[in-house]
Order: C-alpha cells, then structure tokens, then sequence
C-alpha cells in the first residue's frame, strides 16, 4: 500500500501503530471519505488498565483526533469467560460483583484520554454484557455458530500455542473467539461500527468478526491490529520487577508512573515519544538524535509528556520536580511514594526485608532479601548489609524513612 491519504490511517502507520491490517487500501478510502466508528475491547480483569494497554488507548485518541468516532467496548461478559489468547492457563473466574468493581476502576482511565458525548464524533464505551447476558444459548448456536469451523479455529496461533504446549483448553474459553466477533456483528448493527483494533494476539479474533458481518450481513467490515511491544531488550510493557505499571493513580503513584518512562531504554526513546506522546515528528527527531547526556534529557520529556497525557500536567510537573530534588539535591520530594506504620510496630523495630516490601520496592520477602543481598538496598541514603536489620524508632528522622532500591526507585515510610 502505497502511503496512506487519510490523516488517520497516515498518522497511525507514521507513528508505528500500525501492525495488520485486513484490507487497508479499502479502509483509507473509507476514512477519506466517510467517519469511521471503530472499537477495541478491554476486558475488566483487574481495577485498572496497566502500560500494555495503552497503544490501544492512544489509537483510540488518534482515530478521534483526525475525525472520527471511538468505540470503548468494557467487557462485561466477555470477562466472565476469559480471553485463551497465548495464556498457558485458564484466567481465574471472577464474580458479576468483581466484574463490575473493575470495570469502575477502567472507566476511569478512559476520561483523561477520549472525549465523551453525543456529537458524531464523541467517544461512546459500551458494555458488552448488554447482548451477551441476554443470549439464548441454542437459538445462538442454530443462527451464528454455523459461520465458525472447528478446523479453522483450531489453525489460530493463540489455540495451537496452547494445544502444542499440551495445557488444557477449556470448552468455555473456547466459545471466547465466537463472542467477540458477535461482539463486532453487534456493535455493527447497533452503532454502525465498521473497524475493530487490537493488539496482535487478537488478529484472528478480529478476522472473525470481520467474516461474520460478511456472512450474515454482507457487511464490509475491517480489522486492524497493533504490533506486539516489547522493550528494546525483549521486556514486555507494562510489567516492572516491581510489578504492573497502572494507569490509575491510586493503584499507581503519578511519580512512580513518570519514573517508569524517565528509566527507558535509551534504543526505545524515539519509538515511546510517537506511541506514547503527541509531539509533532520534528520534535521526536531532534530529541531522538540525542547522544550521551542529551538522552536523559529526551527521556525527561518522554516522561512529562507521557504522564500529563495519563495524570495531567500538573501531576506531570510535580513528578519531574520530585525528581529532580530527589536526585539533583538529595532532598525528600513531597510526592514520593509514601506508607504509613503505625509507631507501635516499630518499638520492637521491622526486619530490613518485611519493610522494603511493605513500602512497595518489593514484591516479596524473597525478593526484598535478594534486593539487600545484592546491595541494592538503601536506608536514608546508607547501604543495607543485612537483610534482618532491624529497623526500629532510633533510625527515624522527623518521624520519616527513605528507603531506595537502586538508584531510580524511591519510598517513603511515615510513622504514624
């Protein structure tokens, strides 16, 4: 394909969004020509969306940026089966009371990057319990399951990956590929939506969908999907050795959130700056051209542009600033992660290891013990040697802790 003519479509593929695409010379005509209503689905399997859902996100922004009108589709009953898609196991099944408590925590996270309302081009979310929940079942299977065959789900990669590597695939998880191409069929005839994105697991799901509007409909349906985003050295996004990068504040600090983009890989800078922020390209150029000093610089503006997007300039300000007292000055910034210990649980003092996972720097005692081990470990500025230090009320500076894990991650422990 040739480049692209519609602000859309050349913005996205210029950007580096752009991974599959099931017939894009078709789907440009169209966004040149007419609004496109397109879709991405996010399940609700935990009170936030983390890092690696947000290319989807900023492709959701980009389409209504150049004009036209994106669908934000919440899982509601698609998370009560379980997307199979290149998982070894099962998800856990989570309770209709569970369901919901996610799905308010993800909503969230769709108002600081979509506009919302009832112009032609407003963001509209949809829950797809709304046709899923009222199914029958048997007059489901006589009208739609014919359009699926057994041999053809069976050659997708997310099926074979886990039949190949000889992990159970239940009959439930199975059905998951026919209910969001329904999911597609639906959003089609109710809402005119034409296009559905995803990342790159979800192609031959996508595909689907795309092949039953065509069957029952004669629908002219597209699909298009997003690479699959790893970091330079093969990491996946959004997972940290702390754990998920989330994108709600509460379950992630703003400072946090700017050190995850302020600590990227040198060799990712540029390709971060088009996914993740919207400088124009001439700006990305200049910062991605940077040698030595100058990338931590790029790396600085990744950061203030990423988290303004997620948490608002002015979180975005008082993050960087932080920062900047933590590491330039050797100041305790006001916005550094904080845990509260009530004073009684340090008259007999904490164990060096149980404090560093209490403060977040750790997952687990094990990996709190393996971080002092290494020498990783820091208390007000002094390097830990033993992991059962004691660290009792004698170490309290104004009633307040600095605990460090590396050089980069940061904590607070304030006695209460």
């Amino acid at each position: 394909m040739e480049t692209p003519h519609s602000d859309f479509l050349r913005l996205a593929t210029a950007r580096g969004y752009v991974h599959q695409c099931t017939d894009p010379q078709a789907l440009d005509d169209y966004a040149a020509a007419k609004t496109v209503t397109a879709y991405i689905g996010f399940d609700c399997t935990a009170p936030s969306l983390h890092v690696g859902s947000l290319v989807s996100i900023m492709l959701l922004r980009l389409l209504q940026k150049t004009g036209h009108k994106p669908i934000v589709l919440m899982g509601g009953g698609t998370t009560k089966i379980g997307d199979p898609s290149f998982r070894d196991e099962s998800r856990p099944i989570l309770s209709e009371e569970k369901i919901a408590e996610n799905m308010a925590g993800i909503r969230k996270v769709f108002a600081k990057f979509l506009t919302f309302g009832d112009g032609p081009t407003d963001a509209l979310m949809v829950d797809n319990a709304a046709w899923l929940d009222g199914l029958q079942y048997i007059g489901f299977l006589r009208e739609f399951g014919q359009h699926f065959t057994i041999n053809r789900m069976l050659s997708f990669d997310s099926v074979k990956i886990r039949l190949d590597r000889e992990q159970p695939l239940t009959f439930l998880e199975f059905n998951y590929m026919i209910l969001q191409a329904y999911d597609f069929f639906e959003l089609a005839r109710r809402h005119g939506c034409v296009l559905q994105m995803g990342g790159s697991d979800q192609w031959g799901n996508i595909v689907n969908g795309v092949e039953l509007g065509r069957r029952v409909d004669n629908r002219a349906l597209f699909g298009l999907t997003t690479p699959l985003l790893t970091t330079a050295s093969g990491a996946k996004m959004g997972k940290t050795a702390a754990g998920a990068v989330w994108l709600n504040a509460e379950m992630l600090s703003p400072y946090d959130y700017w050190q995850y983009w302020r600590n990227a890989e040198d060799a990712d800078v540029g390709r971060f700056l088009r996914l993740f922020t919207e400088l124009p390209e001439d700006e990305i150029r200049a910062l991605e051209s940077l040698e030595g000093a100058g990338i931590n610089e790029a790396k600085k503006v990744l950061a203030n542009e990423a988290t303004a997007l997620c948490h608002g300039r002015e979180a975005a300000a008082a993050a960087a600033e932080t920062a900047r007292r933590t590491f330039e000055e050797g100041a305790l910034g006001d916005q550094l992660p904080t845990v509260e210990i009530p004073r009684a649980r340090f008259q007999d003092g904490i164990a060096a290891f149980e404090l560093f996972r209490l403060a977040g720097l750790a997952s687990s005692n094990g990996e709190a013990r393996r971080l002092i081990k290494g020498g990783g470990a820091r208390l007000n500025d002094a390097v830990i040697a033993d992991e059962m230090r004691n660290v009792g009320v004698s170490d309290l500076g104004d009633g307040i802790l600095k605990l460090s894990a590396g050089k980069k991650r940061h904590a607070l422990v304030k006695i209460v």
